[in-house]
């Protein structure tokens, strides 16, 4: 009988038990270096995460100030930068109580030329007038009613301003004082 070409590759020789031993051993080794390896990569990876947090904390943190300092220097140079702007009315008021005999109308023109002043530096600083003309619906946002009188214009609209507002930045710092015209 003739030797078959290609040999049945189902039948293969038993491997001898002292060299399956050495190989499962070999795999059980060669598994524990993987797996030792991967522990190493994830605990280098975690050290890297955990500095990455930490300094990503401390970039807030300092960012956190930051803001706070930011915060504290633009509250006490805006009060600086006002009052800068209200040097100048006190500078004339001053300089008109130097005048020993100033005229009535001297006094009026020189009041009048401070009052420009101080409007125009509260104007810088977005203070505004509330000054509403008679007639004007009643907004009790900007407006405060000080009392109702009869009028010949349509009720809950101003008659006449008593005390005028202000706002600061469309905020109200004070709001005018008016009458309003009571219904008919």
């Amino acid at each position: 009988m003739s030797q078959p070409l290609f040999p049945d590759s189902s039948r293969q020789d038993p491997m001898p038990p002292e060299e399956a031993e050495a190989a499962a051993a070999a795999n059980e080794q060669d598994a524990l270096a993987a797996l030792q390896n991967e522990l190493a990569t994830l605990k280098a990876q975690n050290a890297d995460l955990a500095e990455q947090v930490l300094r990503a904390r401390a970039d807030a943190e300092n960012t956190r100030r930051r803001a706070e300092d930011d915060m504290s220097k633009a509250r006490k140079f805006a009060v600086e930068s006002f009052a800068e702007g209200l040097l100048p009315v006190a500078d004339s008021l001053e300089a008109g109580l130097a005048i020993a005999e100033a005229t009535r109308e001297q006094l009026r023109e020189g009041s009048e030329a401070t009052l420009k002043q101080l409007t125009s530096a509260l104007e810088r600083h977005k203070v505004v007038q509330i000054a509403p003309p008679a007639g004007t619906r009643f907004d009790p946002h900007q407006h405060q009613a000080i009392s109702m009188v009869p009028a010949a214009q349509e009720p809950n609209t101003v008659v006449t301003v008593l005390q005028k507002g202000y706002l600061i930045a469309d905020r109200v710092l004070r709001p005018a004082l008016v009458t309003v015209a009571a219904p008919r």
